[in-house]
């Protein structure tokens, strides 16, 4: 290879790749940590070395040039590379002292996470820990996170997963709640209840409670809301019916199973690494610790 024909920084290539997949200089800036004008002075030199212009303006925005798209691929396929390097250079260390990122819904992250990583600091007080706390699945391959926890088995190759005891989910409500609209008793009687949902944009809630025989339109979802530790205090405030996992739910004073012998909702747990970042001894150790505490080991 003719290193001499490379005539661009690599590190602005990854300024104009973040840019690119951000849409704007002060989103990519906050993703990469960067004072948004020291990031908007890479993308020009950038320009400038390579003798093409990347963007254009589009209101508050940037929209990719022609040159720039057709040079995006090739610029993603390097971030992708210096991933896999990043991976696999993670996956050699043997300390076990440094930080490492779990994954997990709010709920997971605030109820089941943070017990654990409190035990998991005693033991190991050289670990540092973040926890990104989302309900949509963080991207591992791209070391967004180095372990996940999530409800679905992982598909892609480089992913390694240990399946964990199913979880279950029970409707709740208030005392309160459930005396206004007569104490139902069966599930044809939740047809005049109030529920919250998680998503105007998907009937899978609606769906998933539908085909358990509960009677349901979208007009029972009054509320909607996206974050899973708003729709659990909706719940306790007495706005409506909740669905959340059974153990969160019973040990919550203030609410009540809603139809108490009605039938749980069962739901999978996988713990998740990148193949190449469980050979890191300190990772290893975290996703073991995982393990046991969640297995209840």
């Amino acid at each position: 290879m003719d290193w001499r024909s490379i005539k661009f920084d690599w590190n602005r290539a990854r300024t104009f790749l973040v840019t690119a997949e951000e849409g704007s200089l002060s989103a990519a800036a906050r993703a990469l940590g960067m004072a948004q004008p020291t990031l908007g002075r890479q993308v020009d030199a950038l320009e400038e070395e390579l003798g093409v212009v990347l963007f254009e303006r589009a209101g508050r925005g940037l929209v990719l040039t022609p040159s720039g798209l057709e040079l995006l691929d090739h610029v993603r396929a390097m971030g992708e590379a210096a991933g896999r390097m990043s991976l696999a250079a993670s996956g050699q260390t043997q300390s076990i002292e440094g930080s490492i990122c779990i994954t997990a819904s709010e709920i997971y992250s605030a109820h089941v996470l943070a017990p654990i990583v409190a035990k998991l600091r005693l033991e190991h007080p050289g670990i540092t820990v973040e926890i990104v706390a989302s309900n949509t699945a963080i991207d591992l391959k791209r070391r967004e996170a180095d372990i996940a926890i999530r409800n679905f088995r992982p598909t892609q190759p480089d992913l390694i997963a240990k399946r964990l005891p199913d979880d279950c989910a029970r409707m709740y409500a208030t005392p309160a709640y459930l005396e206004k609209i007569g104490s139902p008793a069966t599930p044809e009687d939740l047809a005049r209840a109030d529920f919250i949902g998680f998503d105007s944009a998907s009937d899978l809630m609606l769906n998933g409670l539908n085909a358990m025989g509960i009677p349901l339109t979208r007009q029972n979802f009054p509320i909607l809301t996206e974050s899973h530790l708003v729709h659990w205090q909706l719940c306790r405030e007495g706005a409506g019916i909740g669905i959340v996992p059974e153990k969160l739910g019973d040990a919550e004073p203030c609410v009540r199973r809603v139809l108490p012998d009605f039938q749980p909702m069962e739901f999978p747990v996988w713990l998740t690494t990148h193949r190449e970042v469980h050979t890191s001894r300190r990772v290893r150790i975290v996703f073991d610790f995982l393990v046991a505490e969640i297995s209840g080991k």
